[in-house]
């Protein structure tokens, strides 16, 4: 399963806009609906107003009416592992679960799986706020 994600945000990434960076950066999420939802990094001149690639496909998946990940693809054209930055984990943490599957691809494919308690232990949970 993990293969057709890894296919959509490698396809996402050729929609990135990245001049200031020259930094394309795919994702993927299949969502609790089954359906994949795709985003891709847009810059914009006044840094840091871009969006990441991820949040941007989370946009997608609430705006298509889904409401989890259950599991997520993430690669960029210059490396060869893209982990979500910090940012972008504490996003992708309000929609994922403990367990829920992070793949992290290049150009061929898969290289790294890991879930979304190791990509950010110690999260900032709404049960915090009381």
């Amino acid at each position: 399963m993990a293969h057709d994600l890894f296919e959509a945000a490698r396809d996402a990434m050729k929609f990135a806009h990245a001049p200031y960076s020259k930094f394309p950066v795919g994702a993927a999420i299949r969502a609790d609906d089954g359906r994949i939802y795709t985003g891709a990094n847009i810059e914009n001149l006044s840094f840091p107003q871009g969006w990441c690639a991820e949040p941007t496909a989370i946009g997608c998946m609430i705006m298509g009416g889904a409401k989890k990940i259950v599991e997520m693809a993430v690669i960029a054209e210059k490396l060869a592992l893209c982990p979500p930055c910090g940012g972008c984990r504490q996003k992708i943490s309000e929609f994922a679960s403990a367990g829920t599957k992070i793949y992290l691809c290049d150009e061929v494919g898969v290289q790294k799986t890991i879930t979304m308690d190791e990509l950010l232990p110690f999260s900032f949970k709404t049960e915090l706020l009381g």
